[in-house]
């Protein structure tokens, strides 16, 4: 099952339990535009290669459509779709106003230089430039992609629609980003695991966390987590892993990924692999990868007693039915790992207002945003009775659900 499959499986859950209707179903559900481009570039060599690029607008009832943009080689249309219709109910969770999109390139960015990663950004806008906008949709960072991504789509936007520094969030601080943006994603799961472990009755410190992925999630929710007095016992990234039960030493890694690129070769504890990561004797899992990496197998064999998606889509359905039975808590990505989104509503909102706000007040406005989308998911779930998972689609549907008549079809 892929990431459209699995979305679309819990979104058809959630809305079955509140009984929406069948007309309703498919409104909701199907996307409201689909592109797909071919990106010609002469690469450095001379040669000229052709890419494939997508964006898929899923919903705009509650405002501007709003999703990241990711470089990979297994990108297909497919996938961007699932992810497109998981931004439209994860914005709605947190209620920031706008809805769901997703991009993709079928590329591989390790193979490329910066100036053809360049050419291949701007051939990109040239695309699209007339469907993304400020009002529109928005485009941010995402697999393989970064602050200075955003910078030549704004640059390559506004040569043709004048200075937009609106049209995409993630931006680097000199082109009108917004602080505390690069470590919002992570940040947010920060403050949804101290909820979490409040409700379950456990302290910060001394919790056994395993991260998987060291990326800008799974990198700033570590360090983030060790700063409150989490213990790191297990983290990996593309290159390797590595495990200590007693913790690992999370300043030295951080050193010894910046020397060397990866967590692989670190030696403060015993070498392991991504998917031994997901089954180490931990308190808490943050899965913070690529998608559909736990599967009903991997899922009997988790000793976490909470999961924390970090990633889009980790956990596929028939995990979810194992770990409910294990009595495993599962805390949806579209709710764990919406901190990101949260902030680029605070970044467009500075654009758009022309104004700056200083570090501390984003991480508080974050920090209120999370914890009242979380207490209000809480709330379904036990008034419901509802796993978390499906608590969030509720929540979600019942938001974009209500925006849309109210609009009128």
């Amino acid at each position: 099952m892929n990431t459209a499959e699995a979305t679309q499986h819990y979104f058809t859950k959630a809305a079955r339990i509140m009984n929406v209707g069948e007309r309703i179903e498919n409104l909701l559900s199907a996307p409201l535009r689909e592109v797909k481009v071919q990106l010609a570039i002469e690469l450095d060599n001379g040669e000229v290669r052709t890419f494939t690029g997508f964006r898929v607008q899923h919903d705009n009832s509650r405002g501007p459509m709003k999703g990241g943009l990711r470089y990979h080689p297994e990108v297909n249309g497919e996938e961007v779709l699932g992810l497109a219709s998981l931004m439209t109910w994860k914005t709605a969770v947190v209620n920031v106003p706008f809805g769901g999109a997703k991009g993709g390139v079928q590329v591989d960015p390790t193979q490329m230089s910066l100036k053809e990663l360049e050419r291949l950004t701007r051939k990109f806008v040239d695309q699209l430039h007339d469907v993304i906008g400020p009002t529109r949709d928005i485009p941010a960072p995402d697999v393989n992609t970064n602050p200075q991504v955003m910078a030549w789509i704004m640059d390559q936007y506004s040569k043709y629609h004048g200075h937009s520094p609106a049209v995409v969030t993630g931006k680097p601080l000199e082109l009108y980003g917004s602080r505390g943006r690069e470590a919002a994603t992570g940040r947010g799961l920060l403050t949804v695991c101290r909820e979490v472990l409040r409700d379950v009755g456990r302290p910060m410190k001394g919790t056994r966390f395993a991260v998987q992925g060291f990326g800008n999630v799974g990198s700033h929710a570590a360090r983030l987590l060790f700063a409150d007095g989490g213990v790191i016992v297990a983290v990996s990234d593309v290159s390797g892993g590595v495990q200590n039960p007693q913790g690992l030493d999370l300043p030295a890694l951080f050193e010894h990924v910046r020397k060397t690129g990866g967590v692989k070769g670190f030696g403060g504890g015993t070498p392991c692999g991504q998917e031994e990561l997901l089954t180490v004797d931990c308190d808490v899992l943050v899965p913070a990868a690529l998608g559909g990496v736990i599967d009903a197998k991997v899922a009997q064999s988790v000793r976490a007693k909470i999961v924390v998606e970090g990633a889009n889509s980790p956990c596929l359905p028939q995990a979810d039915e194992v770990f409910e039975k294990k009595g495993v808590l599962v805390v949806p990505d579209i709710l764990a790992n919406a901190g990101g989104v949260t902030v680029s509503y605070f970044e467009w909102v500075q654009n758009l207002q022309h104004v700056s706000w200083d570090e501390e007040r984003v991480n508080a406005e974050l920090e209120k945003v999370m914890k009242e989308s979380y207490e209000r998911i809480g709330s379904i779930s036990r008034s419901r009775q509802l796993p978390l998972r499906t608590a969030a689609y509720v929540l979600a549907i019942g938001r974009v659900g209500k925006a849309t008549v109210l609009r009128g079809i």
